[in-house]
């Protein structure tokens, strides 16, 4: 292929990723456009790009900012369930799935496959016993009742056991022979290989904790235990639909997941192809 059309080629393919990416981001372009419109012309166009400029105001963002304190106080929730979470899945999840991974024990095909089991039986057959746990430990309308069964994430042990299959056993034996313990070498030798797997489930489970909706809503009772996506919803009802403040709201839930992605988007293609491959 000649370079003339060789360069004719990559700007076809180039043109359509970019429609592509337009398509993808049409969702979120139309919302934040609608979350600039009063809530009349909500009511009568829906979210649309029928933009009149002059109807455009900051008024739905005024009022979140200075007379919403419960969407802040959501947020907060949010915030803090999120990150704890995050942080106790990669540090559980991590180090089940290297062990699974890396150590030979009895009953390590079998822990494997139950891992297997847990992560084809969807969340809501498990809703019923975990909400009847959470009841009886008393740990309903609490952090701990949104984060706990999440903290080990079927779907994190697999995707790290996965990825630690392609570390290097050598560096655990020349560890051992150096006298550092099985701690040492996992979290100053091992952990530190796997920063591209960390990097890729920190997004996913962020995201996936961030936008949880039917646990919360079982566990947690007081509006000011509510995370986002139930307060937002709280905003829909039979009485009145508070639609310019519910979009503006969400537009603003999209700022903690863009700046996840930011920080941790240079490893994580890196960390799904390595950790998919690996048998």
């Amino acid at each position: 292929m000649s370079k003339q059309n060789h360069a004719i080629v990559k700007w076809i393919v180039n043109i359509g990723f970019i429609i592509f990416a337009l398509i993808a981001l049409f969702p979120i372009i139309s919302l934040v456009i609608s979350s600039f419109m009063p809530s009349s012309e909500l009511m009568r166009n829906g979210i649309s790009f029928n933009i009149t400029m002059e109807k455009l105001q900051l008024d739905n963002y005024t009022y979140i900012f200075s007379q919403a304190p419960e969407y802040w106080a959501w947020y907060g929730n949010s915030l803090i369930i999120s990150v704890v979470t995050i942080v106790l899945s990669l540090f559980f999840s991590s180090m089940v799935g290297y062990a699974l991974a890396l150590y030979n024990f009895k009953g390590r095909n079998f822990f494997f496959i139950l891992v297997l089991f847990i992560l084809m039986v969807p969340f809501e057959i498990l809703m019923l016993p975990l909400f009847q746990l959470m009841i009886n430990t008393q740990l309903v309308d609490t952090y701990f009742a949104v984060i706990l069964p999440m903290v080990v994430a079927p779907v994190a042990v697999f995707f790290f056991r996965q990825y630690a299959l392609g570390l290097p056993k050598e560096l655990m034996d020349a560890a051992r022979i150096d006298g550092t313990t099985e701690y040492g070498i996992f979290f100053k030798i091992m952990l530190p290989l796997m920063g591209p797997s960390l990097a890729a489930m920190a997004i996913l489970q962020g995201l996936s904790s961030w936008n949880n909706f039917l646990w919360p809503l079982l566990v947690l009772r007081s509006n000011d235990m509510f995370t986002l996506p139930i307060g937002l919803a709280t905003l829909l009802t039979p009485y009145g639909n508070n639609y310019d403040v519910l979009i503006a709201g969400s537009v603003m839930t999209i700022i903690p997941i863009i700046i996840l992605f930011i920080f941790f988007q240079r490893y994580f293609v890196s960390g799904l192809t390595v950790g998919g491959v690996k048998g």
